[in-house]
């Protein structure tokens, strides 16, 4: 678990010059807490995923860290056509700008979305704060966007935050972004640190058969 106090006193300080809007608040919220749901017992356990995923959101986004639209709408992009069958057009939507009519596609398959409320046929649907994490986490761990996923990266034998850019989009800022894994990184561990448990064993004598609860554990004598 992330210690939230921790990890918003250390990120405000490092990468938002001191301040935290509430939407940038309540869009780490979301993806920290998803990570912690899903990530226990899978490849996502490795706080370098979150790390870069949360460097992502942060370019991707302009530092909002929640869901938008592709600047220009797609205008001059070969995906930013009117679609004949929708009548809607694919520009990049969500956390990390999901484009193209094939990938709204896929996405819908992936994420069980049926055709009567998919992404195909309402693409700002990939705007919603859920299903654009949820895009997020899944395409880049298992290479939605380009082909290449996070564990090509981020393994018990690999460490490159800087090629790692190409999970999403070639070499485009991959310094840069590489920075920005190491400030969230730096946040993520510090929150990350165990605690002490401080709570003193207590020893109880008690007859047969009553429960009785210390330190919020049941014992049954």
């Amino acid at each position: 678990m992330i210690d939230r106090a921790i990890y918003f006193d250390a990120v405000r300080e490092t990468l938002f010059s001191g301040a935290l809007t509430q939407q940038q608040v309540d869009g780490q919220n979301i993806l920290l807490s998803l990570w912690e749901y899903e990530g226990t017992g899978s490849p996502m356990d490795d706080e370098r995923w979150l790390g870069y995923c949360l460097a992502s959101v942060y370019w991707e986004t302009g530092t909002r860290m929640w869901s938008c639209r592709e600047v220009g709408q797609g205008k001059g992009m070969d995906y930013g056509v009117t679609d004949p069958e929708t009548g809607n057009v694919f520009y990049g939507r969500g956390l990390v700008q999901l484009t193209w009519k094939d990938n709204y596609r896929k996405a819908s398959a992936a994420l069980g979305l049926i055709e009567e409320r998919d992404l195909v046929w309402h693409p700002d649907m990939a705007l919603d704060s859920l299903i654009s994490a949820r895009i997020l986490y899944r395409g880049m761990a298992e290479g939605w966007f380009t082909g290449k996923r996070l564990n090509d990266y981020f393994s018990d034998s690999e460490h490159d935050p800087v090629n790692a850019r190409k999970i999403v989009n070639g070499l485009d800022h991959a310094e840069d972004i590489a920075a920005l894994f190491d400030a969230f990184m730096s946040a993520i561990e510090e929150a990350s640190e165990p605690t002490v448990d401080t709570r003193v064993p207590v020893e109880l004598t008690t007859p047969k058969g009553v429960r009785v609860v210390v330190n919020g554990m049941l014992v049954e004598p």
